[in-house]
């Protein structure tokens, strides 16, 4: 991450995130120096590691932009930051609960990589976020899609 015009503590990052990535974070607390944003026009959706590493492969196999994604190695997630563009649907909402998929809608806090952090096993960056851009959702569910039938891929149905 380019932090150079800013420096690397956790107002600045926070400050990139806002200025450079129109990512709406906050320290939350300032204290702690963890940065976290509240879902609105931002959304997230969570997926175990290994579903993401396949949607991130088809999401640039088809030629879409992947966006900021970030990774939860202890419990091995991955979050893809989306355009909250999903329809409320409890159909849609089943199927990416059936994956251990979770929808991070309106409201939802998603905590972002701070140099706070004691050590890189809290989040990290898998995709780094350099701009504006996020993937729509819809985009993002369709990747999911596509990796969970792909052979040698899955099974990401929950038992």
């Amino acid at each position: 991450m380019d932090q150079t015009a800013f420096g690397d503590t956790p107002a600045s990052r926070c400050m990139y995130y806002r200025r450079v990535c129109d990512l709406p974070a906050v320290l939350d607390p300032p204290a702690l120096g963890r940065i976290v944003v509240t879902a609105s026009y931002v959304g997230a959706l969570i997926v175990p590691a290994r579903l993401g590493q396949a949607v991130k492969t088809q999401m640039r196999q088809r030629g879409n932009g992947v966006g900021p994604v970030l990774s939860h190695p202890r419990s091995k997630r991955w979050s893809f930051l989306i355009r909250p563009d999903l329809p409320d649907d409890v159909r849609l909402f089943a199927e990416m609960f059936r994956l251990d998929v979770s929808v991070v809608r309106t409201g939802g806090t998603i905590a972002l990589p701070s140099p706070a952090d004691e050590c890189a096993m809290f989040r990290c960056w898998v995709e780094l976020p350099r701009s504006r851009f996020r993937p729509s959702g819809l985009v993002v569910v369709d990747a999911i899609r596509r990796a969970r039938d792909r052979p040698g891929v899955g099974p990401f149905r929950m038992a």
